[in-house]
């Protein structure tokens, strides 16, 4: 799939889905959201899974995901790092070190799923892991910089820690990883351009749209969908989503 057209700096998300994704996640999760979801959903091979939260959140937000993964088999684990405060030192050598545990104890490769900043925090874990990575699915990651969102200001306040932006150049942050990719996004993200959510195009490579909001796509049945035909792909045998 190609790339949407984009300005070399993606205009800012509108006022109205900023409104919408502020308030979205203090709508609880309809009950029994997860059972219906796994009624369709393929059960997957048990192979391990790690998500990754998004900027300011932890393991907690992503709990209905890792539940509904955990339902079709897999052995869906957190980062265990507290609150996803960007690519920092602590956050980088965390995440390899529980990723680099979870692939000697399992013995096969382990895919990857990453919410808003916690996808770029994946899919540089992923170039840096390519033979031991089965897939990355990125949920509303601002992957294809340069972005533009009103926690913008926050980010840059944290910036002085972190590890990526001082020793990167965005043109390597920018290559995409050699793994199968998903990027699902959502053209009403309130939060990152949506522009920069979409992988760049190449084999194994693929962007899928979903409605919905940025902050609620971890319990998003839809993304859900998407998340649960990937993952059961046999290894090696990567195919692009047909819906």
């Amino acid at each position: 799939m190609t790339i949407e057209p984009s300005p070399a700096k993606p205009k800012m998300p509108l006022l109205r889905h900023m409104i919408i994704d502020s308030t979205a996640h203090l709508v609880p999760m309809r009950p029994g959201l997860v059972t219906t979801a796994l009624r369709t959903a393929p059960r997957g091979d048990g192979h391990p899974v790690i998500v990754v939260p998004s900027f300011l959140r932890g393991d907690r937000h992503t709990g209905p995901l890792r539940q509904f993964l955990a339902g079709c088999g897999y052995e869906a684990a957190g980062w265990g790092l507290g609150t996803n405060l960007g690519p920092t030192a602590a956050a980088l050598n965390g995440i390899e070190q529980l990723f680099d545990t979870i692939h000697a104890a399992h013995g096969g490769k382990v895919s990857l799923i990453g919410h808003s900043l916690g996808g770029v925090i994946a899919r540089e874990l992923a170039k840096k892991k390519p033979d031991a990575v089965r897939q990355l699915i990125l949920l509303a990651s601002p992957i294809h910089l340069p972005t533009a969102s009103p926690l913008e200001p926050i980010y840059k306040l944290l910036s002085r820690w972190h590890s990526i932006d001082a020793s990167s150049s965005i043109d390597e942050l920018n290559t995409p990883p050699t793994v199968p990719v998903t990027a699902i996004y959502t053209r009403t993200d309130g939060v990152v351009a949506w522009e920069s959510c979409q992988e760049f195009e190449g084999p194994r490579r693929e962007n899928i749209a979903v409605r919905g909001a940025h902050g609620t796509m971890v319990r998003n049945p839809a993304a859900w969908r998407i998340i649960a035909d990937r993952l059961a792909q046999k290894e090696d045998a990567w195919r692009p989503y047909r819906g």
